[in-house]
């Protein structure tokens, strides 16, 4: 009985797990699509699937060159969707089945494993052959090396045709094409991406950056000390135009010999009269 009972309870405690793991895929949305690419199949933290990369030996190089790295920004378990990646001499893609009309999101999970600089890997992304979705981008210059980004491109379908930002396109055999395009800086690539049948507002976002995964740049801007005041220069008095103005105050020399002259112009008279005498 005893071993019975135990046995019901482990069964329960299944169950309820099963079930919260159930509610927290559910609280996602519908997944549509997920891929690790140039990489193995993997569950993430928020129970997310990804197969294995369908252009495996097709399409592409794949790489897993960024093993060697600590991945930022993303939990040991998970550091796989972002060390691995496919990358492509060329424009590569992959095709998206869609089904039904709705609200989709698309998120594409990027790391730049290799280079120490910004400008180095520049690429866009286009989305059904005509929705420019993410315009030169560069990986290192927005978060560094070894530090997870994702990009999150929210999209809607209806009556077999796709609404990007306002933009339509028509959608053929039920599948949408995102490409990699070909640039003038190195090879486009991608590490791993999902499609989910939902809101943006549902989509699990990754958390800040901390201070020290931050590109150079951004540290320096963040750690600048503000600019020091200079003190303020002495105030010069304006030099006046034109000759110099006599002083009116200043001392006449006339002023004082008069007495002098008063005195002697008396003592003539007086000398003049002794001398009579």
């Amino acid at each position: 009985m005893i071993i019975r009972n135990c046995i019901s309870t482990l069964l329960l405690v299944h169950c309820l797990l099963l079930l919260c793991f159930t509610a927290e895929v559910f609280s996602l949305g519908q997944l549509i699509y997920a891929v690790n690419c140039g990489g193995e199949a993997h569950t993430d933290a928020y129970g997310i699937r990804y197969e294995r990369d369908p252009l495996h030996g097709k399409i592409g190089i794949a790489s897993d060159y960024g093993k060697r790295l600590l991945i930022g920004r993303v939990p040991p378990n998970d550091y796989i969707l972002y060390q691995t990646e496919r990358y492509h001499t060329s424009t590569f893609g992959y095709d998206i089945p869609v089904n039904s009309d709705g609200d989709y999101v698309l998120v594409l999970k990027f790391c730049e494993v290799y280079f120490n600089a910004p400008d180095q890997k520049v690429f866009d992304v286009v989305l059904n052959g005509e929705h420019t979705i993410v315009t030169d981008l560069d990986i290192f210059e927005k978060v560094g090396r070894g530090v997870a980004h994702d990009e999150h491109v929210p999209f809607s379908i209806s009556k077999g045709r796709l609404n990007v930002n306002g933009e339509e396109s028509e959608i053929r055999g039920n599948r949408i094409r995102v490409e990699f395009i070909k640039g003038y800086k190195d090879n486009p690539k991608i590490n791993a991406m999902y499609v989910i049948k939902g809101d943006l507002d549902d989509m699990p976002k990754l958390p800040p950056i901390p201070l020290e995964q931050q590109p150079l740049d951004q540290q320096q801007q963040q750690q600048a000390p503000p600019p020091k005041e200079e003190p303020e220069a002495p105030k010069v008095r304006p030099r006046a135009s034109g000759p110099k103005q006599p002083d009116p105050y200043e001392s006449d020399e006339s002023s004082i010999m008069l007495p002098l002259f008063i005195a002697i112009g008396a003592f003539i008279p007086i000398l003049f009269c002794l001398c009579k005498l």
